[in-house]
C-alpha cells in the first residue's frame, strides 16, 4: 500500500512540475504592469485612451457611460482639465487618489476635458 501511495505522489509531483514550464522573464506582474526584467508594459503616457482603458474603465465603463463610477462621456462640459487633474490627484467620493500621476494624469485629463 505504501509503495502505491508513494508512486502516486511521485507521479503527481512530476506532472505538476512539468506544467510549470513558463520562462520567468515572460511572467507579467499584473499589479505593477512590469515584467520580471523591469520593462514597463503599461500604455505610453501619450495614449490617453489606453491609459483610461487600463486604469479607469473598470469603474467608469469602457464607453465612458459609467458603472460603479459616474459617466464621463460629457466630463468636459462640466469640468476643466485642471478640475479633472485635481480629482485624479486627490480622489473624489469613492474614487481613490493617485490612480494616474504626472504626465499620465495630464494626458487623460486633457482627453476627458475634450468630451463635451
Amino acid at each position: 500500500m505504501k509503495k502505491k501511495l508513494l508512486a502516486l505522489l511521485m507521479g503527481t509531483s512530476l506532472v505538476l512540475a512539468a506544467c510549470g514550464g513558463a520562462n520567468d522573464a515572460d511572467k507579467k506582474d499584473t499589479d505593477t504592469g512590469t515584467t520580471n526584467g523591469g520593462e514597463t508594459t503599461t500604455a505610453d503616457a501619450g495614449d490617453a485612451q489606453k491609459l483610461y482603458d487600463q486604469k479607469c474603465s473598470s469603474c467608469h465603463g469602457g464607453d465612458l457611460t459609467g458603472g460603479v463610477g459616474p459617466a464621463l462621456d460629457k466630463a468636459g462640459s462640466k469640468l476643466s482639465k485642471e478640475d479633472i487633474e485635481n480629482i485624479l490627484a486627490n480622489g473624489k467620493g469613492q474614487m481613490p487618489p493617485g490612480l494616474l500621476k504626472g504626465d499620465e494624469a495630464s494626458k487623460v485629463a486633457e482627453w476627458l476635458a475634450a468630451k463635451k
